[in-house]
């Protein structure tokens, strides 16, 4: 294990550019192989009794979100956490430093929707500088309805990809979709992604689509479209069950119907080689620059290769996204300070060297529990879980 976190204190102090010099393109290289610490034996309470080793880290930052989406969140709205319930922004950097020290490499905030959190810049600024600690990518999972307004300080903090969920091209319909409006702020900020890449910003966009049956499974080769002339990645995604979103298996249209309605416009549809963790299984039609993509977890999961980890916004760890079994991160880093929140004034008083090894192995025993594989169509539906807005995108 690495040096005590203490040595290695993240500031949480937003970074400036001097007064009237504007940001300029490409944005700071990230962490390059030859940048990273050198090679040592993956982190053993990381990795699991099936030899999975967990080097990706997802961390929801806030319950809240200004979308309502059918899927996502019950029509009745979910009761949220207390404010004091909630990870504060020195617990997640502390948090993230603790599993990067550990060999993950790739963090990716998600929600509820992460852009309402009002501190979400100087998070991801002090969660920037643990590339110097080994972290390769920090990635956000988004609606985009107010992305636009934070991307370029999110650039700078060294944001190396976007995950952006968006269900339909039609402005009415992504109202009856997600009851609400603003599927112009989302085409902004897609646009804007767009832009500063061509700057040189090197941020990895994706975007997510639900596919649920009579509502949007005739928007399928539209998304594919997307990818004619622009480098964007469309994921296609099983619609799966979570609590409140009254799912069921008419709704759910599988990914071999997703691919015979691509392949009925576009015949020569040709597979792309996954990588050892991708969750997608990913295609491309010959000529276009943009890749096709399509996340099976209710017909053909890819729990043989997961390498994620969760914590939930009120500070558990979730070892798989269909998983009811939890633990309290939260309340074990909140123990030396009479269970309150940690501010970075107590963050700084406070001495978790000691209880380190105690967290590791209350995480190692969470991650050795993990199961082989979520359970399948028929049991996975009438498991008790979370909302998905609860879980994290």
């Amino acid at each position: 294990m690495k040096a005590p976190l203490q040595s290695r204190a993240v500031s949480l102090l937003p970074l400036r550019c001097p007064r009237g010099v504007p940001v300029s393109f490409p944005f700071r290289r990230h962490s390059t192989t030859a940048e990273a610490p050198k090679y040592k034996p993956f982190s053993a309470f990381l990795t699991d009794s099936f030899n999975r080793q967990h080097d990706y880290l997802r961390i929801s930052i806030t319950e809240k979100c200004n979308l309502r989406c059918l899927y996502c969140m019950p029509e009745e709205g979910v009761p949220l956490s207390p404010p004091a319930h909630l990870l504060t922004t020195p617990e997640i950097v502390y948090l993230s430093s603790l599993f990067v020290s550990q060999g993950v490499t790739k963090i990716r905030l998600t929600g509820g929707e992460p852009t309402v959190r009002k501190d979400i810049v100087p998070m991801m600024q002090a969660l920037g500088n643990l590339r110097r600690d080994g972290l390769r990518e920090l990635c956000l999972t988004t609606n985009g309805i107010s992305l636009h307004r934070k991307l370029d300080a999110m650039a700078e903090a060294g944001l190396t990809g976007v995950n952006l969920s968006l269900d339909t091209l039609d402005p009415f319909q992504f109202q009856i979709m997600t009851r609400r409006n603003g599927f112009e702020a989302v085409m902004k900020s897609i646009a804007r992604i767009e832009e500063m890449n061509k700057a040189g910003a090197g941020i990895k966009l994706k975007i997510n689509c639900v596919v649920m049956r009579g509502l949007n499974e005739r928007e399928i080769v539209p998304f594919v479209e997307m990818g004619r002339d622009r480098d964007i990645e469309v994921r296609f995604i099983e619609y799966m069950p979570f609590g409140g979103n009254k799912w069921s298996e008419g709704k759910m249209v599988p990914y071999q119907e997703m691919l015979s309605l691509i392949r009925e416009q576009y015949p020569a549809l040709e597979k792309v080689t996954d990588h050892k963790n991708d969750t997608s299984k990913t295609y491309r039609v010959p000529g276009f620059t943009g890749k096709v993509g399509f996340i099976t977890s209710m017909t053909h999961n890819f729990c043989g290769t997961c390498n994620r980890l969760r914590i939930t916004s009120d500070g558990n760890l979730k070892v798989c996204l269909h998983g009811n079994a939890e633990v309290s991160l939260r309340d074990l880093i909140r123990r030396g300070n009479n269970g309150l929140p940690i501010d970075e004034q107590a963050m700084e008083a406070l001495d978790l060297e000691s209880s380190e090894r105690e967290l590791l192995d209350v995480i190692g025993m969470a991650v050795k529990r993990k199961k082989a594989k979520h359970a399948g169509i028929g049991r996975l539906e009438k498991m008790k879980n979370r909302p998905m807005i609860l879980i994290g995108g």
